[in-house]
């Protein structure tokens, strides 16, 4: 099991740098007004999107359940946590919205918006990490 707990660990990296970068691309993505960076963006945000992000996002629920299986750890922490998980699953979803409608040219959104779009994993990591770590109930 130690194994498929690393193997979690590095599938969750691997997500959470895609979750960071994506809407900081988006930002870069919102403020530039040439045809040729937003098609650059484009295509970054997209080859991120599905090269990395969601790989990364089904091995780490893949190998996530397969923990919670193998372990049958419960408690309210984990209540928590997976209730953490689905928020950041609906984000990652919100993310893939938010790339179709730059990629037909639809944003409606400021950079600013997206600077504080981006934040939001940034608190979800931190809060996971305390739950799965500490456990504090």
């Amino acid at each position: 099991m130690l194994w498929i707990k690393a193997f979690h660990i590095i599938f969750m990296v691997t997500w959470f740098a895609g979750l960071f970068y994506l809407p900081r691309l988006f930002v870069y993505h919102a403020m530039s007004e040439d045809a040729a960076s937003c098609e650059r963006f484009k295509v970054m945000e997209r080859k991120l999107y599905y090269g990395i992000m969601a790989p990364g996002g089904v091995l780490t629920l893949v190998s996530g359940l397969w923990l919670w299986l193998g372990y049958g750890v419960t408690g309210g922490w984990l209540h928590a946590k997976l209730a953490l998980v689905a928020v950041l699953i609906a984000y990652h979803l919100w993310c893939g919205k938010l790339l179709d409608d730059f990629g037909h040219g639809r944003n409606s959104r400021s950079h600013v918006w997206y600077r504080w779009f981006n934040e939001v994993p940034t608190v979800i990591l931190i809060a996971a990490v305390i739950l799965a770590v500490v456990k504090p109930f």
